[in-house]
């Protein structure tokens, strides 16, 4: 939709907005609503793609929305950023895209000639995640908004939503199965009670389907490819190699991750109609992601220039969604989010919080 010729890639007065900014302003809390609404956040990954929701993430904290929310639901890297934004440190989050995987320790495209993993899990979760930029387990269990992971149950042919975790490891379990993409990372992950799984996104691919199918009443999605309507309806010879090996590791499981392929297109386009047209008969959906005329971020991106020139832009979109700000502001002669220094203690990773810095890891737009 346009305005003369300025493109409108939302309604600035989408309801989904509308309830999150009097919930911010009023000062609501969790547990403690008086709106009658449920509000999820529906965090999406894709691997390196993941820069960009923890950006946005990065933004809804830092001009106050955490609290807005009573779930969250996060599949792969979009899970792991959840549980940062919930534990606190989503700034610190945002930095491990750029200064702690782009490495081959985590993406190595040559270790599949040696039948190694391409995606160096291990890595991520036991070194990164722990020792590097350790994610406070505890807290973001403890959050009073709910964290939701997503799972493919490999025997149920099922989406599983995991959540009211018990302890650090279970939610480490959830969460590393959550990103255990085929493929890139041959068998599957074991869940706490033994079952086989594989990442959330195989048999529902964008996450805010499942706060929607939960009753939620508003949803922010958060999205890592370009605003467009989905585009063709075949499927792509690395769709087909995967329908394959899915099929190969549970019979009927290759045919449900094409469904969800199908099941995305008809989503996307969806999405893509009530960004500036909300449907008043069903959940609000608010989808917020690179403007269509930004390039599509590689999944396997190791560049730190685009990784960090991403994270920009999809800070200041949420910015101009959130504070009611054109989306024309996001040109670098307008406005710019600029990355934020801190002080880390490197011998075991913890911010120096008594540096005098605030709390995010992005500047704040004040004044556009």
């Amino acid at each position: 939709m346009a305005t003369g010729d300025t493109p409108v890639h939302w309604d600035p007065a989408h309801p989904v907005l509308e309830v999150l900014r009097a919930r911010r302003d009023s000062g609501s809390l969790p547990g403690r609503r008086t709106d009658g609404a449920k509000v999820a956040l529906a965090v999406e990954g894709g691997g390196m793609r993941g820069v960009i929701s923890a950006a946005m993430l990065c933004e809804l904290e830092d001009y106050g929305f955490k609290n807005a929310f009573d779930v969250v639901y996060g599949c792969s890297s979009g899970g792991i950023n959840g549980a940062y934004f919930l534990a606190g440190e989503t700034w610190y989050n945002l930095s491990i895209y750029y200064d702690d995987l782009t490495t081959k320790q985590f993406v190595d495209f040559s270790r599949a000639l040696r039948r190694l993993p391409i995606l160096g899990l291990d890595y991520a979760f036991d070194h990164v995640m722990e020792k590097s930029k350790p994610l406070d387990y505890e807290a973001a269990i403890g959050s009073d908004v709910d964290l939701a992971i997503p799972v493919t149950d490999v025997e149920a042919l099922q989406t599983v939503v995991l959540r009211d975790f018990a302890s650090r490891d279970d939610l480490k379990t959830a969460l590393r199965a959550s990103a255990w993409l085929p493929i890139a990372v041959p068998g599957t992950a074991r869940l706490t009670d033994g079952r086989r799984a594989v990442d959330g996104g195989v048999l529902t691919a964008l996450p805010f389907r499942l706060a929607v199918r939960e009753g939620c009443t508003h949803v922010l999605s958060l999205s890592t490819r370009p605003m467009r309507a989905a585009a063709g309806s075949g499927f792509s010879p690395m769709h087909r190699y995967t329908y394959l090996y899915l099929e190969r590791m549970r019979r009927g499981l290759g045919r449900g991750y094409l469904e969800a392929i199908r099941e995305k297109r008809r989503d996307q386009d969806w999405l893509h109609r009530v960004r500036t047209a909300p449907d008043d008969k069903a959940t609000y959906v608010l989808d917020l992601a690179p403007l269509p005329w930004m390039t599509e971020l590689k999944r396997h991106e190791m560049g730190h220039h685009l990784l960090l020139k991403n994270a920009r832009m999809a800070y200041e979109i949420a910015f101009c969604a959130t504070e009611e700000r054109p989306a024309e502001l996001i040109r670098p002669e307008h406005s710019r989010a600029l990355p934020r220094l801190t002080m880390v203690d490197t011998a075991d990773g913890t911010p120096k919080r008594d540096a005098g810095r605030a709390d995010s890891g992005v500047t704040r737009l004040d004044g556009v």
